[in-house]
């Protein structure tokens, strides 16, 4: 087997955020962002529309800049990283391994889903919304009965596009299943490889690697202020009235995330058999750097490393369970798109029916499966599930004022889901590690 050196050994560059208490100076500045963007608003009447307007658009700029950052360096991370972890596993091994991994994370994502359908169902969050006259419509969006034959027929092509016929097309649109899944064949194909052969690819690898942990960190350093405009921006724009209109939905998301998590440390304690109240312990570095950047794909070094030395996981199980999570085990960002859905349609008034449900919770399914791991990718790929559900998406535009907030506790949560694969896994694929959690 070819000797590479591992991504998580790469989290050095991360290791000062973590010293440097990053997530309490994000804290600082979302509270500071906010104080800002109300004595910024039009409706203090210290400043008029155009000039607060324009200086919201000056305190988006380190936010976008941070999102830019993150997008260019995503799909050469993610692509090496995936590489990394096929080639340490045997090809035995990640047969049954990849299948039942793809199995989990279904599994745990139509929880999720399921949790969210229930939690807004029953707390109607959307109702308070309606009954101030809703959002915003411009009509444009109409009700599309939806016909199960459809949903059956189209099962089929779903599958086989699941393969890109045209990789360049999809790293170039940013479709990061269909990349994903070509890396995953890619990296199979170069197992068959001799090792002279392989080990420049490998070496080419790691160097790659080596330069998307120091463009993140770069990013990193934009988050505090990216959080403090953002907030500063949203606040300016956006009467406090309607804010704090929003905030039960936001508490109902919250409530779903903390449900989830939970859900989590079950699995942790009845399969692993591992105290989950330690397993939080362990993990609370990379949880909250994840709360501070709301980006897995930024998080998996410090992912990787936590998941090999404190939760004493096989490296080759690490190397390929994190990046894969990193794409398609978006839990959090699956709970979020299905009550944020539902939220939605409860605001227009519009009643959903038992086919509708079935629906939104595949096409969330599909969707939190090829969710960019970046700051705001749920949002993105969200406007697809309500108009697959036949919802208007006018009203998106509030839901990406708060996303940056929400993004914060939902990645968390994916990361969090993350590390619990790891261990569920390394149970039964790992080289039996008898570490014990640290300190």
């Amino acid at each position: 087997m070819i000797e590479f050196r591992s991504l998580n050994n790469l989290s050095i560059h991360l290791d000062h955020l973590i010293k440097g208490r990053l997530w309490l100076k994000v804290i600082i500045g979302l509270l500071l962002g906010a104080a800002v963007g109300v004595l910024l608003n039009p409706s203090t009447g210290l400043l008029s529309e155009v000039i607060s307007l324009q200086i919201a658009d000056w305190l988006d700029l380190p936010g976008q800049i941070f999102m830019r950052l993150v997008q260019m360096i995503m799909i050469p991370l993610i692509f090496t990283s995936i590489i990394t972890g096929i080639v340490g596993n045997t090809s035995k091994n990640l047969k049954t391994f990849g299948f039942r991994l793809l199995l989990y994370f279904i599994f745990t994502t139509t929880i999720a889903i399921i949790i969210g359908l229930v939690v807004t169902l029953i707390l109607k969050p959307g109702q308070y919304i309606f009954e101030l006259g809703g959002f915003p419509n411009s009509g444009e969006s109409q009700i599309n009965p939806v016909k199960q034959t459809d949903l059956i027929g189209n099962i089929p092509t779903a599958i086989s596009n699941l393969i890109p016929n045209n990789p360049m097309e999809s790293i170039l649109t940013g479709e990061m299943l269909g990349v994903v899944i070509f890396t995953i064949i890619i990296g199979v194909a170069i197992t068959q490889l001799n090792r002279q052969t392989a080990e420049p690819i490998i070496r080419f690898s790691e160097a790659i690697q080596k330069i998307c942990m120091i463009v993140v960190s770069w990013a990193m350093m934009l988050v505090p202020y990216a959080v403090f405009g953002l907030m500063a921006a949203l606040l300016s724009r956006t009467s406090v009235e309607i804010f704090l209109g929003l905030g039960y939905y936001m508490a109902v998301v919250m409530l779903g995330l903390i449900i989830l998590l939970t859900f989590y440390l079950v699995l942790v304690s009845v399969i692993t058999k591992k105290n989950p109240l330690k397993f939080l312990k362990a993990i609370r570095e990379p949880q909250l750097l994840a709360f501070s950047t709301a980006s897995s794909a930024a998080v998996m070094p410090l992912s990787m490393k936590t998941a090999d030395e404190k939760l004493g996981v096989s490296s080759n199980i690490s190397d390929f369970v994190i990046p894969v999570g990193a794409t398609i085990n978006m839990d959090g960002t699956a709970l979020f798109q299905c009550v944020t859905t539902l939220f939605m349609a409860q605001a227009y008034g519009i009643e959903l029916s038992i086919l509708s449900l079935l629906l939104i919770t595949f096409t969330v399914v599909a969707a939190s499966i090829g969710t960019p791991s970046i700051p705001g990718g749920g949002v993105i790929i969200l406007a697809s599930v309500l108009q697959s559900a036949g919802i208007p998406i006018d009203g998106l535009i509030i839901i990406i004022g708060i996303d940056r907030i929400l993004g914060m506790f939902r990645t968390a949560v994916n990361v969090t889901g993350d590390l619990t694969a790891c261990i569920i896994f390394d149970k039964f694929y790992g080289a039996k590690s008898k570490l014990e959690y640290k300190n």
